[in-house]
């Protein structure tokens, strides 16, 4: 049966002359559609729906924008697994399952995502919306029901308008294609966001995404001033057709209402000359009294300045030996000179030296942020994702300086991993003190000294189970220490240990879980929106927002 299949697929590259392009690639859907079947016959577990949903694509899609290409059907074969792991960072998740994911859309028009939308609603089929690929528990590629995959990476085009200081972003840019496309039209612009090359606008923007300008610009969503997004009808909205609460609930509040096609954002000025440091500080050379202090002073600093301090194990001087390393990294809006007058009289106990200080533009400031050695070209920040590694992150939001006891029993819980593991304190202050809670969806403002995030990663998969255990041990040993009632967390750095529903289920009271941990006093209004523009509630995850009307 497949080879005759084959065969059919091969008859439509050798029509004569006299059939139209659009004849042919109409033949090849049908043959597609055919293969569809076939793998239905063969697979009881693929819902018949999936046929229709194939079918339905074709007939929401012109031949002008052929959405043939765009399609990968779930199988073991080298061009859909390569198509899956592409954009699948962590290796914790690489391994699809075949039984529940039917087919990956990566689209290439708008159309192709209007219709995925509408096409998989109206058969019941689960999507999952994927960017980056940068997902930490692999909620956008991921599902325990059947379920395609709407890939945004070919979505990527980039428009910046230097007279209005603005630029439009699609949901599938990197941050570093984005970087580079606005450096490319000014020395001085910028956009605040992170500070890893290969994370996808879209889902970035969505969650709140923060970088090292927040204590000066704030996050992401504080500069979007525009977007697209489709519907759960297929509708392609903007701003002024979606209407302000639901423009309200999409800066922060993630994808649980619709699918992001592109931001429009305003731009920042920085400095033709910014100045970075990175400084080390173990055990041995008293970090732990400098990351106190650290404490007392990062949130207080002038908003141009960020210092962020990442604590992580690392080998000691003797063999077999294992200590911390605090590595306190800063980036400034100004020279060295001014730097170093700020230090001396703030944070001398770090005890920075010019020499440790590197002036530089503000587009080497990102390869400085990503580990690039100095001389690196810029265009390594157009590379996609490569290189993908099993890890797990958590998050907390700390509102009083944690006490040296309280440091040293994380050092302590640190020793045990058998993984690398490192904690990021991102300092707060600011004008994040200066925006109010209620401002974007992205709720955690004032009050905060800085953020961790917790990370550990490893390469043997044997190492999973040990790995997630530790991280659990850790977030239990940092617990009197960070935010409570609720215990905060970051949405962007998706943690599914504070709570989740089934992949086909959104239980509100289970969501009120997580949600308020995510969104704190925002939850009611997202769920309120998310029941006007989705009721019945199509765009779900496992650790989506509820309509206020799902029980």
């Amino acid at each position: 049966m497949k080879e005759a299949l084959v065969f059919l697929l091969l008859l439509t590259n050798k029509f004569p002359k006299k059939f139209n392009i659009f004849s042919k690639r109409k033949c090849a859907f049908y043959v597609l559609c055919l293969v569809l079947l076939v793998s239905v016959l063969e697979a009881p577990v693929t819902k018949p729906n999936f046929v229709n949903f194939i079918e339905c694509l074709g007939n929401r899609t012109g031949p002008e924008n052929p959405i043939t290409d765009a399609i990968f059907i779930a199988d073991n074969t080298t061009t859909f697994l390569s198509s899956y792991v592409a954009y699948t960072k962590n290796t914790r998740f690489s391994s699809p399952n075949l039984k529940r994911l039917l087919a990956i859309v990566a689209a290439k028009h708008v159309s192709h995502v209007q219709a995925t939308v509408v096409c998989a609603k109206s058969n019941g089929i689960q999507i999952r919306i994927r960017s980056g690929g940068h997902d930490n528990e692999g909620l956008s590629y991921m599902s325990s029901v059947p379920f395609v995959i709407l890939d945004m990476h070919n979505l990527r085009s980039i428009s910046v308008d230097l007279s209005s200081k603005q630029a439009w972003v699609q949901a599938g840019a990197t941050l570093g294609e984005l970087y580079v496309k606005i450096n490319e039209a000014s020395q001085t612009l910028t956009f605040p966001a992170g500070v890893c090359p290969t994370v996808g606008a879209g889902g970035h923007i969505s969650g709140g995404g923060f970088g090292n300008l927040m204590r000066k610009f704030g996050v992401t969503v504080d500069h979007v001033i525009d977007a697209q997004l489709i519907d759960v009808n297929g509708k392609l909205l903007n701003r002024s057709t979606m209407g302000e609460d639901l423009f309200w609930a999409i800066r922060g509040g993630g994808s649980s209402f619709g699918v992001i096609l592109s931001w429009k954002i305003n731009l920042v000025e920085v400095p033709k000359i910014l100045t970075v440091f990175k400084v080390n500080k173990t055990l041995e050379q008293g970090g732990t009294d400098v990351l106190y202090k650290w404490q007392l002073v990062a949130n207080k600093l002038p908003d141009s300045l960020f210092i962020t301090a990442w604590p992580r194990t690392v080998n000691g001087a003797k063999p077999g030996e294992r200590t911390i390393a605090v590595v306190f990294y800063a980036q400034f809006l100004g020279p060295k000179d001014k730097l170093m007058e700020i230090m001396n009289q703030n944070f001398s106990e770090l005890g920075l030296r010019r020499d440790d200080c590197h002036e530089m533009s503000w587009l080497n400031t990102a390869l400085f942020w990503a580990n690039f050695p100095p001389g690196t070209p810029k265009s390594v920040l157009l590379d996609r994702p490569t290189n993908s590694i099993s890890f797990k992150s958590k998050s907390d939001f700390v509102k009083k300086p944690i006490p040296k006891e309280g440091l040293e029993k994380l050092w302590k819980t640190m020793f045990k991993f058998n993984s690398s593991v490192s904690l990021q304190f991102n300092p707060y202050g600011g004008v994040m003190d200066r925006i109010a809670a209620t401002a974007t969806a992205f709720p955690h403002r004032k009050g905060n000294l800085f953020k961790i995030q917790y990370s550990t990663m490893w390469l043997d998969a044997n190492a999973t189970e040990s790995s997630l255990a530790m991280m659990k041990e850790l977030f239990e040993v940092a617990e009197p220490y960070v935010s409570s009632n609720p215990r905060e967390a970051f949405f962007n750095f998706r943690d599914i240990d504070i709570g989740s529903n089934p992949s086909g289920e959104t239980n509100v009271n289970k969501a009120k879980i997580y949600g308020y941990k995510y969104f704190l006093g925002n939850l009611k209004r997202l769920m309120q929106v998310k029941a006007k523009y989705d009721p019945e509630n199509f765009f779900k995850n496992e650790q989506s927002i509820p309509p206020v009307r799902v029980v």
